[in-house]
């Protein structure tokens, strides 16, 4: 198989598989956007306290 039919092969395959995606609606992604955006402030939170509750701990222990 020449590398052009090989190329033309694989075009036409993404072409295939780009049909068969479902796009989120207008709805849909303003949901999923929202529950992205607070799972990542809570994550923030979480490390922020944690760092600073570990250096806290820290000082604590050896001193500062």
């Amino acid at each position: 198989m020449s590398p052009i039919a090989r190329l033309r092969l694989f075009i036409r395959q993404v072409i295939d598989e780009m049909r068969k995606v479902v796009r989120p609606t207008r709805d849909e992604l303003i949901n999923y956007t929202l529950v992205v955006i607070v799972f990542v402030t809570f994550m923030m939170a979480l490390t922020s306290g944690l760092d600073f509750g570990f250096s806290k701990l820290v000082m604590w222990v050896f001193g500062g």
